[in-house]
Formats: C-alpha cells, sequence, structure tokens
C-alpha cells in the first residue's frame, strides 16, 4: 500500500506529519506492507509551511495512478487580520494560502485521484475545503476545524457540501478529519480500515495516543429528536 501525504505552500505541519507519522508506524507494523511518501503537485522539493521558519521536503510527485491513499492538508497562518478586511491579501494567511494553492496543478490532480474509484482521499482540517472549492466532493459527507467557529462548516456547504459536526467522517472513500490534532485519529483509523484493530491498536500503544470521539459514518437508525 502507497499512502502519499500532500504538501503545499503554507501547508499545516501537524495535518500533514501527524498522519505521516502514523502511517510511518503502520508501515513499521506490517513489516513494509505500508510506504508513506511526503509528496507536491509539482514533485520533490522543499516546501515552506504555514509556520516559518519550518518547511519540509517533499521527496516525490503526487501519482493518482500510483497511491492507494491520499492524504491533504490544511493551511496555517494568520486567522484574522483586522488591519485589513481582506483576509486573503494578507500573503500570511490561511486564506490566501488556500486561494494560492487552487491556482496549482493540486485540484487537476485530485480530480484524478477523486475519479480512481482504487484510490481512498482523506483531508485534515480544511484540506477537505480544497476540494470542496475544487468541485470534487460535492453531495459527500465531510467535515472541516470547526471548534470554535461552526461557520467552517457552513463554507462546506456553500460548496454543496454535507457538512458533518464530527471528529473524522468516513465516506467510503472520502475520510475527512476536522480539527488539527485530529489527523493522528484520521490515520489510526486508516490502518485500522485496511489492516484491522490489532495494527490499529499496536500504532495508538507505540505513540501514547488513544483515539478521541466515535467515526461518523452515514449509517445506522437516525436518533429521536429530544
Amino acid at each position: 500500500m502507497l499512502a502519499q501525504i500532500v504538501l503545499f505552500d503554507g501547508f499545516d505541519p501537524i495535518d500533514a506529519l501527524g498522519p505521516y507519522e502514523v502511517l510511518f508506524a503502520g508501515g513499521l507494523l506490517t513489516d513494509s506492507d505500508l510506504i508513506v511518501e511526503l509528496v507536491t503537485a509539482e514533485g520533490p522539493r522543499e516546501v515552506p509551511s504555514g509556520t516559518p521558519p519550518l518547511s519540509v521536503r517533499a521527496t516525490a510527485a503526487l501519482s493518482p495512478e500510483r497511491a492507494d491513499l491520499i492524504v491533504v492538508p490544511g493551511a496555517a497562518g494568520r486567522m484574522d487580520a483586522p488591519d485589513d478586511s481582506d483576509l486573503a491579501r494578507r500573503v500570511d494567511s490561511i486564506a490566501h494560502y488556500l486561494e494560492r494553492v487552487l491556482g496549482t496543478e493540486l485540484p487537476v490532480l485530485m480530480k484524478e485521484a477523486v475519479e480512481r474509484p482504487d484510490v481512498t482521499v482523506a483531508t485534515v482540517c480544511a484540506g477537505s475545503l480544497i476540494l470542496a472549492a475544487s468541485g470534487l466532493i460535492k453531495g459527500r459527507h465531510a467535515t472541516i476545524h470547526h471548534t470554535w467557529n461552526r461557520d467552517d462548516l457552513k463554507l462546506l456547504e456553500a460548496h454543496g457540501v454535507t457538512a458533518v459536526d464530527a471528529r473524522v467522517v468516513d465516506d467510503g472513500d472520502l475520510v475527512t478529519a476536522a480539527g488539527i490534532v485530529s489527523g493522528v485519529d484520521l490515520g489510526i483509523h486508516l490502518l485500522e480500515r485496511r489492516y484491522g484493530p490489532r495494527v490499529a491498536r499496536a500504532a495508538e500503544k507505540l505513540l501514547g495516543h488513544d483515539r478521541q470521539g466515535l467515526v461518523w459514518r452515514a449509517e445506522g437508525q437516525l436518533p429521536a429528536t429530544i
């Protein structure tokens, strides 16, 4: 199994490296059946994060034809700018980084990934908004970082996504995680989906982390109104 973690200028380090750490551990626990790469749409390069001066080197190009799993993180940076009414104009803002990535080849490559039935696409935080704004997950269930501001869920809904108030949402070949650190929970869930609970639990023990919350799926009995 090949997992590719996507990096782009302004990415959030924990969004990307949290799942990377979990999936790397999964490789150790499965005798290297799972291989994980850090990639970009452009190929190998040094990628500046949204928390300078930290940067991370991507070692390969995003390849939907090769990957079994692709994880898209969100961005890091300034969340408000009282001295500038247009947040997207701030070159250190999350809005700017997300707007910028939409102008790269990433949406084109992710369209190919979404259309491949053998590829699972996962996101952390505003990674789901990148897919939604690219028109790739209309009608799907997904989540986004919304701990302090549920308006972010409305951003997904504005693009035709059924937004879910949950930490991790499993919609088949689309799996999304909400807050930044929930990317670790996402990674463990993905291990469990592929290899079962024994490998997933071993990864939890290795990382010293117990998953939080249940994984939401669009199945089962609807709850009554109380």
